[in-house]
């Protein structure tokens, strides 16, 4: 997809004419769905006409030129794609980043970033250098052989600015890319010097012909790319599989195997508990699939933090393989495509999405796919608007006439292999919530006194080296800016020994990048494994998915124990989404979340509840916490992992 696609001279009769800009506006709403912000359409009035007047000044008139050219897997747009035919015959394509600058600010503690404005944005040569990435390894060569280049045009930039922009790409690939400003814009000595600075003097016009090949070429990860992506997936100790994690990989192959010999289209559903190893099964799942040949896999998730964290964990120039499934099902899934749902629970039904007895996008995925493997855990559904059950999909293939299978995944592999624990877990937040006393000795859990207490005990685990955070029901007001300083939002008071006390903390960044002036504040899809998340508090949608070594469990208001039953207070919560639901419907969503906040640890867990009945209630059930002799479980240097990924050591 793209706004507008001609030749340069063509571009040039239209630049100039305000309606063109209003087409691009109403073209970009049809495309994406949503109107472009007033600073996008800004950033075409100034760089649209001032790429036109380079590239004729370098006497490229003829070259085919694409506006805002989206990348299918990815999501991302490239300013302006040239499109020409190099010496050698074969099509090329030079990705171009515009930008307007005339300063920004950099820093030597993050040379792939640049602060312009108010905005932290990447480096603009790693910027383009992805997007030549992508197409190098995304348009199939068999079938379209495309070289690809990128330029970066600062059409503003003096020449001190693009120095230093220069400089800071030197040490990388991206130094690959040239970075060019105001100075190098003119043609200096020549029109034939200004084509080779921006990469295109030895291009010819392409043919109408060939223009319409590219753009309808298919996008599907190459097969050197899936190559190296098993390589490194299989190297990671990360995703390396035990016991029952690895029988069931077998399990899911041998299924997706069979489903492709029938020739039907497939569903696969493996559900397990917290720390049962599902998303690290997906991950050694992706690998094997793309060391298969004419493969076209996939790992989804709902989950944008666990999308963030593996994509750290594989690598960014894997980001088409391993991306976020939200409103749309993302381009380049063919019949032929195997798709791992990860935290499937996770998925979005709320009304736009689901007009009968099946979520539509969902749905538009299973039928798009020649096999789909979800990772299920029905009991880590936390909002009405997201989550399905075993029975609704097995429902849905016998209705559309698809095979479908189901693996159960029973070993623990996280809360230091205890499958006591876990089994408590499950019965303590049930609705009827019936457990004898914690007598467990492989697994420290005991109960805190005192926020305090909650504090300093994941202060000293962090001070040692081993990740302990600190997490909460959504019972405090969440209004701090996207950008630090965060405010201390979650405040608890109690009676101390010596008088009133007050304990405070702010909510974990809501901000998916990581502020250029506040290294110490994590970004949101970081909070559990950066330093500095254990001085925030992170609540159920940035926990979930996530493990860590220690954890400390804040229960709020909004779920207090009454008698021998849970009793739901939907007007403590603060989130929206589910304050306003009728006491009995909030409450299994309720003991949902606590039980996924409780089995985020690999190692041990500290409990406190703001409710005093509640937290008597919780004497009788916990060991008693002694601050001054510290944890009961082994100290470990292990780091905060996606889920499944981590606590081998206690397995």
């Amino acid at each position: 997809m793209h706004l507008y696609g001609g030749t340069v001279v063509e571009l040039a009769r239209h630049i100039g004419d305000e309606t063109f800009i209003a087409a691009a506006e109403r073209r970009f709403t049809h495309l994406f769905g949503v109107p472009p912000s007033a600073q996008e359409v800004n950033s075409w009035r100034r760089s649209w006409p001032a790429l036109v007047k380079i590239l004729q000044a370098a006497g490229l008139d003829d070259l085919y030129v694409l506006l805002e050219y989206s990348l299918p897997a990815t999501g991302e747009r490239i300013d302006a794609l040239l499109l020409g035919t190099g010496t050698n015959g074969h099509p090329c394509a030079v990705a171009i980043e515009l930008k307007q600058w005339t300063h920004v600010q950099l820093s030597r503690l993050r040379p792939g970033m640049v602060r312009a404005g108010k905005r932290v944005v990447q480096h603009p040569a790693r910027q383009v250098g992805g997007y030549v990435h992508y197409l190098r390894h995304w348009v199939t060569q068999d079938d379209y052989p495309l070289t690809v280049r990128g330029t970066v045009i600062l059409h503003d930039a003096p020449a001190g600015l693009v120095a230093e922009l220069r400089a800071q790409a030197a040490r990388g690939p991206a130094a690959r890319h040239p970075v060019l400003g105001r100075d190098d814009l003119t043609p200096h000595p020549t029109p034939q010097a200004l084509a080779e600075r921006l990469g295109c003097a030895d291009l010819s016009p392409s043919g109408s012909h060939e223009v319409e090949r590219f753009l309808k070429t298919q996008h599907r990860p190459s097969p050197a790319l899936l190559e190296r992506a098993g390589d490194v997936i299989e190297g990671r100790d990360a995703f390396t599989l035990i016991g029952d994690q690895d029988l069931a990989r077998q399990e899911v192959l041998h299924a997706v195997e069979a489903a492709r010999a029938r020739g039907t289209k497939s569903i696969v559903v493996v559900t397990g508990g917290p720390g049962t190893g599902k998303t690290v099964i997906a991950c050694r799942l992706l690998g094997d699939l793309c060391r298969q040949p004419d493969s076209n896999p996939r790992l989804l998730s709902p989950s944008g933090t666990l999308t963030r964290q593996l994509r750290r964990t594989v690598g960014d120039g894997f980001q088409g393989l391993i991306t976020t499934f939200l409103n749309n099902v993302p381009t380049g899934i063919t019949s032929d495509s195997v798709v791992l749902l990860d935290e499937a629970h996770r998925a979005r039904t709320y009304p736009d999405h689901q007009h009968g007895v099946f979520p539509v996008t969902l749905g538009k995925l299973l039928g798009q796919a020649a096999v789909t493997v979800l990772f299920l855990d029905e009991r880590q559904i936390v909002r009405p608007t997201e989550g399905l059950t075993l029975q609704q999909l097995e429902q849905h293939a016998q209705r559309c006439g698809f095979s479908f299978a189901h693996i159960d995944l029973i070993s623990q592999f996280r809360c230091n292999g205890s499958g006591a624990y876990q089994q408590w877990i499950d019965n303590l937040f049930h609705p009827a919530g019936r457990v004898p006393a914690w007598e467990g000795s492989d697994y420290d859990l005991a109960l805190a006194a005192d926020p305090g207490q909650l504090g300093h005990w994941v202060t000293g685990h962090n001070r040692s080296g081993v990740t302990a955070r600190i997490t909460a029901g959504f019972c405090w007001p969440w209004d701090s800016p996207p950008t630090p300083p965060l405010l201390p939002e979650v405040t608890i008071a109690w009676d101390g020994p010596n008088g009133p006390r007050t304990w405070a903390r702010p909510w974990n960044s809501r901000a998916d990048e990581q502020h250029f002036d506040h290294p110490e504040v994590p970004a949101r899809p970081f909070w559990a494994t950066d330093t500095g998340g254990h001085e925030q508090v992170g609540c159920i949608y940035t926990a979930q998915g996530m493990e860590y070594a220690y954890n400390a469990v804040v229960m709020g208001g909004d779920l207090v124990r009454r008698g021998d039953q849970w009793i739901a207070r939907p007007e403590e919560s603060r989130d929206p989404q589910l304050r306003d639901l009728p006491s009995q419907r909030y409450l299994q969503y309720a003991l949902n979340t606590y039980r996924v906040l409780a089995t985020r640890a690999s190692r041990g867990t500290r409990f406190y509840s703001t409710d005093t009945i509640t937290q008597s209630y919780f004497q009788t059930l916990f060991p008693s916490h002694d601050e001054s002799m510290g944890s009961r479980g082994a100290r470990t240097n292990d780091l905060a992992t996606p889920d499944g990924a981590a606590g081998r050591a206690g397995a």
